[in-house]
């Protein structure tokens, strides 16, 4: 099974050379014991969508494993389960709008933690998606920026399924360059680029992604 694993690191690695952006292992549908294989595997990054599940899942593993490796939430926060993801998570991907953010800072206050986030874009203009519009973050950036006790890491996307690379090369490029704009209108370092799935990591590597989250094309 580890060589397995390893195995299609190597084909997905090969396929990121030479950008190596951060590769998390999107656990959300499995138990504990495969963050265990894929920790054995060399992996230390996992992503989780719900956040109760999540801490119970993390709890169970292994303190090595807990103290080694970074949890990120990836799926939708609603600002009634904030409490139980401050704090918990290395990184929330998902903050989706200003009152989440400031949900998030206030329950960070509390703790007396600071905790790292990234903000969602909708740069597609889903209606069935989550995040900010290009407009709606370039608006809120200021009201962001001040919140106490949360640190802004950089931007996240969740493209569409989608055959078409120039479309997707396209979001992908868009959210590099609202990066690039914020940091300069802002005067603030951005690092991470959070975007790329199973089905379109290359793509987004080549555009700037830091982070790809992939789920299916690892647990085939």
């Amino acid at each position: 099974m580890i060589e397995e694993i390893q195995k299609r690191l190597n084909i997905i690695n090969t396929q990121l050379v030479p950008y190596n952006p951060k590769i998390i292992a999107v656990t959300k549908y499995f138990d504990e014991s495969m963050i265990v294989r894929y920790y054995e595997a060399g992996l230390r990054e996992f992503g989780e969508n719900r956040v109760l599940e999540a801490n119970e899942k993390i709890s169970k593993l292994p303190e090595e494993i807990r103290k080694n490796s970074k949890f990120h939430l990836i799926g939708h926060l609603q600002t009634n389960k904030v409490k139980h993801a401050v704090g918990n998570f290395d990184l929330i991907h998902s903050v989706d709008s200003l009152k989440l953010a400031e949900a998030i800072s206030n329950e960070a206050l509390k703790k007396k933690v600071v905790q790292k986030i990234l903000l969602q874009v909708n740069n597609a203009n889903e209606e069935s998606k989550y995040g900010f519009t290009t407009d709606e973050i370039k608006d809120c950036m200021d009201k962001l920026l001040v919140l106490p006790s949360i640190q802004i890491e950089g931007l996240m996307n969740i493209a569409p399924l989608s055959q078409d690379e120039d479309y997707l090369r396209n979001l992908f490029r868009g959210m590099k360059k609202l990066k690039d704009n914020l940091e300069t209108e802002y005067k603030v370092k951005l690092k991470e680029l959070s975007m790329g799935m199973s089905n379109d990591f290359r793509i987004a590597a080549e555009e700037g992604s830091t982070i790809i989250r992939l789920g299916r094309i690892l647990f085939k």
